[in-house]
């Protein structure tokens, strides 16, 4: 993403592409109408286990914090949780009707179903439907932005922020002037930022406070890009960010020595390992004044000893 190569293609499933997930920066996980769920490794970009998951097509996955746990759907109606240190099936929970997203929340306590305008929301430890959300449209979208805060987005222009515990909306704002397809959030710098995606062509950016949650959120940027958006996907240059906070860190360390020369200190220095990621080494930062007493030191030793 950073220097916009395109890669290549990933060749596997006989039909079409239906749900990508990423788990941390060596695997993803594909679904797609064949019935096949395909575990890649992101390093050689070859399929390491291709699973059949479903009798008709996966129409969702989501994989557990923990990296040990994958959830899927599809239109066999059936709800299967996978083994991934495995690579097998370990439960199947039959559902009344096909669900076309599933999701788990941050900390991997709780997962939600969306069977067309509905939000199912199970406990982990029971796998039990603790409460239930149902919209007046079909549900496109949705995001946790918190353990108990779901965003959601149906075939309308407003997006709704709703209680995971009471099941009751903390705050609904009109968006978009079409149907929202996708939403997307992070935390930066503290601040919870919502992406949203729209028929309508634009994409826009909003910061929430969650401490004054019933409040609508405020719009940061949009850009209309002049095309009807179907999904969203965000990139997050961290590589860059961390390069900017050792630069300050590295700054402002530099300062302190300026102002006490006599003292000791640690430095963090950005570099890069084998593997080429971004690390954080600290190295002792000699005063140059220390330096030039430690030779002069072994100077007078040598000329005392050979008097």
């Amino acid at each position: 993403m950073r220097k916009k190569v395109e890669h290549g293609a990933l060749l596997q499933h006989n039909g079409t592409i239906t749900c990508l997930e990423f788990y941390g920066t060596a695997h993803l996980l594909s679904g797609a109408e064949d019935g096949l769920i395909c575990i890649w490794n992101t390093k050689r970009w070859e399929c390491l286990k291709s699973i059949k998951a479903h009798k008709g097509h996966v129409t969702s996955l989501s994989i557990h914090p923990s990296g040990k746990l994958a959830l899927s759907v599809g239109t066999d109606k059936t709800l299967r949780t996978w083994n991934l240190v495995e690579g097998r099936s370990a439960f199947i929970k039959n559902l009344k009707q096909n669900a076309h997203i599933i999701k788990w929340s941050p900390d991997g306590e709780k997962y939600v179903t969306v069977i067309t305008n509905k939000v199912d929301i199970y406990k982990l430890d029971t796998a039990s439907i603790t409460g239930t959300i149902t919209m007046e449209k079909r549900i496109s979208s949705i995001r946790f932005i918190t353990d108990s805060v779901l965003a959601i987005a149906g075939d309308d222009e407003i997006i709704r922020l709703y209680s995971c515990d009471s099941q009751k909306c903390l705050c609904e704002f009109k968006a978009h002037e079409n149907r929202i397809k996708d939403i997307y959030s992070f935390e930066r710098e503290g601040q919870h930022v919502i992406v949203t995606a729209s028929s309508d062509g634009y994409i826009k950016v909003w910061n929430l406070d969650l401490n004054k949650i019933k409040n609508v959120p405020s719009l940061l940027c949009e850009v209309n890009t002049k095309a009807r958006l179907t999904c969203l996907a965000v990139w997050l240059d961290q590589a860059s960010e961390m390069k900017e906070n050792c630069e300050k860190t590295a700054t402002t360390t530099q300062a302190n020595e300026d102002e006490n020369p006599s003292v000791e200190k640690k430095k963090e220095v950005c570099g890069t390992n084998k593997s080429g990621k971004l690390t954080k080494q600290h190295r002792k930062i000699v005063p140059a004044k220390r330096k030039l007493e430690a030779p002069l030191q072994k100077k007078k030793k040598k000329q005392n000893n050979s008097e």
